[in-house]
């Protein structure tokens, strides 16, 4: 398993009138952690696309169990169990200190840049992946 951790300081903007942070930053903060975790094993969204590939989001789901507030550290778990196809699945875990706050699952899937049809996901994604993964 692929697994890689990524910190957000929650800022004042991202709250609601309560002070909790508002549900809608989440996508944000977990797009912030899987472009992060691409990073870490060398690959970026950048280079994918120049590449003619793109990974639109076809699913996304997200449990709430605790809030976060504003200046808070949040740390996202990003986790990618198996090697990718034509879609990717990560998984993801928030957590505020060491208490577990939300989790959330995300579907890409690889299209031509051109064509907006589905496609393999690159090689060299597989091959970065594979050395977390065992297929």
């Amino acid at each position: 398993m692929f697994t890689h951790y990524t910190n957000i300081r929650v800022r004042y903007a991202e709250t609601d009138q309560m002070g909790v942070v508002y549900h809608g930053n989440y996508p944000a903060y977990i797009e912030e952690a899987r472009t992060d975790s691409f990073r870490q094993f060398g690959l970026t969204y950048k280079e994918l696309e120049a590449s003619g590939i793109m990974m639109p989001v076809l699913e996304m789901k997200f449990k709430f169990l605790s809030p976060a507030y504003y200046d808070d550290v949040i740390t996202i778990k990003t986790m990618i169990t198996k090697l990718p196809e034509i879609r990717i699945f990560f998984d993801f875990e928030i957590y505020k200190e060491d208490k577990l706050i939300g989790t959330a699952s995300v579907v890409l899937v690889c299209v031509d840049a051109l064509t907006r049809k589905p496609v393999k996901c690159p090689q060299v994604y597989i091959d970065k992946l594979s050395q977390f993964i065992k297929a």
